[in-house]
């Protein structure tokens, strides 16, 4: 049995957007995995170790990073919608 054709607006491509909303979700997760660049006691922030205040750090970046990368695909998914309605 033949394979459907696949239209072109369906096939996975890769932009450079894409690269970029990768990059910003794959940042926090290298971050967090490295853990011989983040374990040690100094420098201290009002007290509280680097170990931990590295990590609590990393809490708004992520969520920063996350929000970029929605709203990059946001906008490429509307860019691609408005140039198939052309």
């Amino acid at each position: 049995m033949p394979e459907p054709a696949e239209s072109p607006s369906s096939r996975q491509i890769v932009t450079p957007t894409r690269v970029v909303v990768g990059l910003c979700l794959l940042a926090p997760f290298v971050a967090m995995l490295w853990v011989s660049s983040y374990a040690r006691m100094e420098p201290t922030l009002v007290g509280i170790p680097f170990f931990y205040w590295y990590q609590m750090l990393w809490v708004p970046i992520s969520t920063a990073l996350t929000m970029v990368a929605y709203k990059l695909v946001q906008r490429e998914q509307r860019a691609r919608k408005g140039g198939a309605d052309q």
